[in-house]
Formats: structure tokens, C-alpha cells, sequence
């Protein structure tokens, strides 16, 4: 097996909305804001190749939607998702599998494009099979209006319509071995039932984040997102998983934080703290 970091590119949102009730003079230590109150925020996917399988964790949020739609979200940088593919040697045939941790536009979008006539949307990897779960599928569309301008109809049906939508099945809060070697915690607070991979690599437990852990600046349990749809639910769930992170050392890689794009934590007086943030080449 081995393991591609994968930028897509960066995107900018409110910092007020990314920390919930903490105040700005506690969160602007970590991730500083422009004149508009917008902190820079990476979309950051992962590659796995596993012998006959390339499996892309997320897709960012892609191309296909408005000037205007684009225009709430500064999208910044030079890297794309295709781009960094080729890089690697790859091209969007060849990965078998999608695995989507959640629906949000930022996650799923970059999965769907506009067809070679501009009159409908498909999928970007034709040789794939895209994974979701059937609670989250079933949030995602028929929407509560606190996330309805997350699930964006283009970036879901699309999916199912193509024939290559499966499901993971949710057992309890941890399916094992949904790969070899990758298993899955479920954790509703940020979205129901978002899935949070965990990638068994070179002796480490490398954790892909999504949206429990945005950047090392919501490490403490009270920074928990504004998006949150069950905020309480993610501290619960934060602490229980920080408390196993720090206790068995993963390498949690952070989809959203623009600096940092692995870290480790440590058990400290004042709860779970940052230990060591580092990029992923760095340590393996």
C-alpha cells in the first residue's frame, strides 16, 4: 500500500462560522483572518494504492458551478485535482474507488462534471464505484434547511443515476476492514453519519479527518464548527476520539487546515494538545 497526499485546491470561509462560540481573539491565534473575516482553508484529498485499487478519500469541491457560486469562496492556489493526479502518474480512469466521507459541496463536488455537451452532469471517474452510507445518503437528499445549501442536487444524484453508487453499511460507530487494511468510524455531529477512515500504514494508524477535525486550531473541545448540526455531539464525540488519538498515537491527516497537514497529539493538564504537525512525506 501506499499513500498520496492530494491537494485540490483552497478555498476561504468565515472565520466566525469555522469556530462556532469562541470568540475571535481566541481562534485568530491560530488561523488569522483577512480584512473580510475569511481564513484560507485547504481541500485536501488523500490516494490509496492498493494493489489492483486506487481509492480517492474526497474530491474537493471542483469546477462545474457558477462564477457567482465561486465568488462566496475565494478559491485560491494553484493545485487541482486532476493536475495533481497526472503529477502522481495517474489519470481519473484509473482509480476504482470514491470513497466520500461526507456530502457536503466542498467533499463530493470535485466527483461530478458537466458532460462533453454542457447539458447534464456525470460522474469524473467512469471506472469507479462511489461510496457512501445509506443514513447519509438519505440526509444528504432530502434536506434539513440548516445544510440544504450544502447538498447540492448536481453533486449527489448524479451519483446514483450512473449505476456506481454504493453503500457502506453502518454497524454501530466502527465498520472494519471496508478495504483491507481501512476501516471506518462513524460520527453524526457534524453531519449524520460522516465517515471518518482509518488507514492501517507502515505500523501507524493514519486517520483522515474530514470535518471532526478541520485543522489543529479545533483541537480544543469547545472549537467546534458553526456548520455543526449537533454541536454537543461533536464534543462528545471529539473527546472520546482525541482521547484514543493521543493514547495510541495515530497520524491524523487534516483535510481543511492550509498549514498543517498531518499532526499528532499529546495528553497534557489542559486536556489533549497538539504534539507535532508535519507534512506527510516528513514521516513516512
Amino acid at each position: 500500500m501506499t499513500i498520496y497526499p492530494l491537494n485540490t485546491g483552497n478555498f476561504k470561509l468565515d472565520g466566525g462560522a469555522m469556530f462556532g462560540v469562541v470568540p475571535k481573539s481566541l481562534w485568530s491565534k491560530t488561523n488569522p483572518a483577512d480584512e473580510n473575516n475569511m481564513c484560507n482553508w485547504s481541500m485536501r484529498s488523500m490516494l490509496i494504492q492498493d494493489g489492483n485499487k486506487l481509492i480517492l478519500i474526497d474530491a474537493g469541491i471542483g469546477d462545474k458551478q457558477s462564477e457567482k457560486f465561486f465568488s462566496h469562496y475565494y478559491m485560491n492556489g494553484s493545485d487541482s485535482l486532476s493536475g495533481n493526479l497526472a503529477k502522481l502518474g495517474f489519470s481519473k480512469d484509473d482509480i476504482t474507488d470514491v470513497f466520500l466521507t461526507h456530502l457536503h459541496f466542498d467533499h463530493c463536488g470535485g466527483a461530478i462534471q458537466w458532460n462533453k455537451d454542457h447539458t447534464a452532469f456525470e460522474p469524473v471517474f467512469k471506472n469507479a464505484t462511489y461510496w457512501s452510507t445509506e443514513n447519509h445518503w438519505k440526509w444528504a437528499t432530502e434536506p434539513n434547511p440548516r445544510e440544504k445549501a450544502s447538498f447540492l442536487s448536481e453533486n449527489i444524484l448524479p451519483i446514483q443515476e450512473s449505476g456506481q453508487l454504493k453503500f457502506i453499511e453502518r454497524t454501530g460507530n466502527y465498520t472494519q476492514n471496508v478495504f483491507s487494511n481501512f476501516d471506518v468510524l462513524f460520527v453524526d455531529g457534524h453531519t449524520e453519519s460522516m465517515m471518518i477512515p482509518h488507514i492501517h500504514y507502515k505500523d501507524k494508524t493514519v486517520v483522515f479527518m474530514a470535518d471532526l477535525l478541520p485543522s489543529t486550531g479545533h483541537i480544543p473541545l469547545p472549537y467546534v464548527m458553526g456548520y455543526d448540526t449537533r454541536p454537543l455531539i461533536t464534543m462528545a464525540e471529539k473527546e472520546i476520539f482525541l482521547n484514543e488519538a493521543a493514547n495510541k498515537e495515530f497520524v491524523l491527516f487534516l483535510e481543511h487546515d492550509s498549514v498543517n497537514e498531518c499532526c499528532t497529539l499529546q495528553n497534557t493538564e489542559k486536556g489533549v494538545r497538539l504534539k507535532d504537525s508535519f507534512a506527510f512525506s516528513e514521516l513516512f
